[in-house]
């Protein structure tokens, strides 16, 4: 009876243990089923963002041509020397790890005969930020060591040669100003899902480089790489590769680029050459100048100190950031002017005896035995400063505002290019905001000859040149003419496009380009010196004070067009620290021409 009652507590109990263990086979289950089949998707999505790290791949970037299909601006492999850590890793402390890499690079700088470029420290640097992607020892060796570590590889484990594009200007400084340099570009910051790590990827800093880096630079691509517990790479998952950039093909001729920028070597000044016909940019020069190469991979802190404290200032470039007084070079527009509202016509004449009096104050003419009678014609041929203080006060500085600015002087001329100047045209508001005085008869004396407060820039003058010679249209200077799609041979061309007609007179048109052919075809013209033997062409040179009165500084300055009946090509050259527009100036027009 005992027995019999002790067995059936002993079956309750085994029951409730059965139970109890059902309960929490079942318990588990269901847990396991949550896991592996509810929250399955979930738990696999969290685990993708622990393993997964996204790399993102810059595009390689596009290629810039002169208008023939010479090479400005192309990409070149540059060989790194790189070490895959995940096959260099050590068990136990990072400590092992990084004296295993150390010890590797070391082994290897010996074997291939070059310095060490990295440190401990970078090495660290790189395991706490950059683990999963290879560290790059060595940047941009030359293909003599690539071909020693092809003999090391097999006995230096985990290192191999990586590849990424750098940017070479195979035509050295031709050009600089206008191309630009690159430079590292910081990691975007308006991507919906940023990336763990960023190669490497150049960003335009001047120049065509800069204004058109977002159709240089192409599509980003991307890496998706998996990391075991301890960040090392383990493999990739998925790759899209990136997309090329677009090709830029300049109006720019490298022949003519060439000859402006030999014009003005040793000196300080800028060339600008444009197609009277299309407004194209077929050369733009500004001296001194750099190498865009130096930019490359990385220019040195110490050369850029250089570049940037140097008196001689090679990175402006004076052709569009460069504001000067014309001189000279002005009194077209001041004649345009005048003979445009009727103040003088060609028979009109004054006599000059080699100052001007207005009031009890003296304005001397350039030529002080004065040159005696004279009409607009030959004013221009003679540069006569009399004769365009009589014509300005005759026509009124309003006039010769509404003209200028007409042609482009006071305003951007919308080049393709970073940190152009407006330059300035100055009138009466311009004056009582500045100076809290209005406009007087002395002010439209300087302004006629180019004097006073009116700036503009070398290419302001060409554009000026340009009209004049083309018989009143306007052009936009086009300095990008086409664009090509990666892969395509098909160019997309972008037109020229006039801004403004003139709508001058015939007889206005021919007399001021008669006065310009005779600044350079007569004996007695002020820019004979540009004559160029079998070309009939026409110019004017100018000559304009700047600093302080007591330096006696000059700025040299000539403009013309060639050949006379039917132009081809329109000039405005500027040389600091000259004598004299046609002394100094005339001989490089020459030389251009020539």
């Amino acid at each position: 009876m005992v027995f019999r009652d002790i067995w059936d507590v002993e079956i309750v109990r085994l029951r409730l243990l059965f139970a109890v263990m059902l309960m929490a086979f079942l318990g588990l289950g269901s847990a396991l089923w949550r896991i592996q089949v509810a929250h399955g998707k979930s738990y696999q999505k969290d685990l993708m963002k622990q393993s997964v790290r996204r790399v993102r791949l810059p595009g390689v970037r596009g290629c810039i041509f002169d208008r023939n299909g010479v090479r400005l601006a192309d990409n070149r492999p540059s060989y790194c020397i790189a070490v895959y850590l995940e096959e260099l890793r050590q068990a136990g402390a990072w400590k092992r790890t990084i004296t295993k890499i150390e010890k590797q690079i070391d082994e290897l700088a010996a074997a291939l005969n070059i310095e060490k470029e990295i440190s401990g420290d970078d090495i660290k640097a790189h395991i706490k930020k950059r683990l999963p992607l290879p560290l790059l020892a060595w940047r941009d060796v030359d293909e003599s060591v690539v071909a020693r570590l092809a003999e090391q590889v097999k006995v230096q484990p985990g290192v191999d040669v990586y590849v990424e594009p750098a940017r070479i200007y195979p035509q050295g400084n031709l050009a600089c100003h206008v191309l630009g340099y690159v430079g590292r570009a910081d990691p975007p910051q308006d991507e919906e899902e940023p990336f763990h790590y960023y190669l490497p990827e150049m960003t335009g800093k001047s120049g065509i480089e800069k204004k058109y880096d977002g159709i240089l630079r192409g599509e980003a691509g991307g890496r998706l790489m998996r990391v075991d517990v301890s960040g090392f790479r383990h493999d990739d998952l998925a790759v899209k590769e990136p997309r090329s950039g677009r090709d830029v093909f300049l109006a720019l001729d490298v022949k003519v680029q060439r000859l402006a920028e030999e014009a003005i070597r040793d000196q300080r000044g800028a060339v600008v050459v444009l197609d009277p016909s299309n407004g194209d940019v077929l050369a733009m020069a500004s001296s001194p100048g750099f190498d865009p190469n130096e930019f490359m991979p990385v220019i040195s802190m110490e050369r850029w100190k250089e570049l940037v404290e140097d008196e001689q200032r090679p990175l402006l470039n004076r052709t569009v950031a460069g504001a000067y007084a014309p001189g000279s070079t002005f009194k077209p527009v001041v004649i345009l002017a005048a003979l445009e509202n009727g103040s003088i016509d060609s028979r009109t004449s004054f006599t000059c005896p080699g100052h001007f009096m207005l009031g009890r104050a003296r304005f001397n003419c350039w030529y002080t035995p004065g040159h005696g009678t004279l009409n607009a014609r030959e004013a221009l041929q003679h540069s006569c400063n009399v004769f365009l203080f009589r014509t300005a006060l005759a026509c009124g500085y309003e006039a010769i505002y509404h003209m200028a600015v007409a042609l482009g002087l006071g305003r951007k001329t919308d080049v393709s290019l970073d940190y152009e100047l407006a330059g300035l045209v100055p009138d009466d508001a311009w004056k009582r905001r500045t100076y809290d005085d209005g406009w007087r008869d002395g002010d439209t004396c300087n302004l006629s000859i180019g004097q006073g407060a009116l700036l503009v820039t070398p290419l302001q003058m060409a554009v000026l040149a340009a009209t004049i010679a083309n018989g009143g249209h306007v052009y936009r200077p086009r300095l990008v003419m086409a664009l090509r799609e990666p892969g395509e041979e098909q160019l997309r061309s972008i037109p020229s496009q006039v801004v403004n007609e003139m709508n001058w007179s015939r007889a206005t048109t021919d007399l001021v380009r008669g006065g310009m052919r005779d600044v350079v075809m007569t004996r007695e013209g002020t820019g004979k010196l540009a004559a160029v033997p079998g070309v009939t062409m026409a110019g004017k040179t100018g000559t304009a004070e700047y600093g302080r009165k007591e330096e006696g500084k000059k700025l040299a300055w000539m403009i013309a067009f060639a050949p006379f009946d039917h132009p081809r090509y329109a000039v405005a050259i500027m040389i600091e620290d000259a004598v004299s527009g046609g002394s100094s100036a005339a001989p490089k027009v020459q030389k251009l021409i020539r």
